[in-house]
């Protein structure tokens, strides 16, 4: 089993909580701390060291294309608001939702 929970006690090995990042080193035994449902994974060396390369691999392939995704959706959406309020000002009525319209129409004054 290579899951455990906070609370269980564990031999000699390399545990990690995923969710915080936190990495416990056990000599001999000890008993996993946590709060609530926190859940370690035993992780032996050999898998860390292989592991590491090919997320750095991972990393430098999917970078690039992170950034060309990034500024491909701001520009998209810089033209598709710019077109959004270009149709709003142009179907608008004179209507102003943020404005009360409650004191009514100003009465003309009669001559005398």
């Amino acid at each position: 089993m290579l899951t455990y929970k906070s609370g269980n006690s564990v031999g000699k090995g390399t545990y990690w909580e995923l969710t915080t990042g936190q990495r416990i080193d056990v000599a001999h035994e000890a008993v996993l701390m946590g709060g609530g449902n926190a859940g370690y994974f035993k992780m032996p060396a050999v898998v860390l060291l292989l592991v590491g390369p090919l997320i750095g691999l991972l990393y430098v392939i999917l970078m690039p294309l992170i950034g060309m995704v990034t500024v491909a959706v701001l520009a998209l959406r810089s033209i598709l608001g710019g077109l959004y309020d270009l149709a709003a000002r142009s179907i608008s009525f004179g209507w102003q939702p943020g404005s009360a319209y409650l004191t009514g129409k100003k009465k003309k004054e009669e001559k005398k």
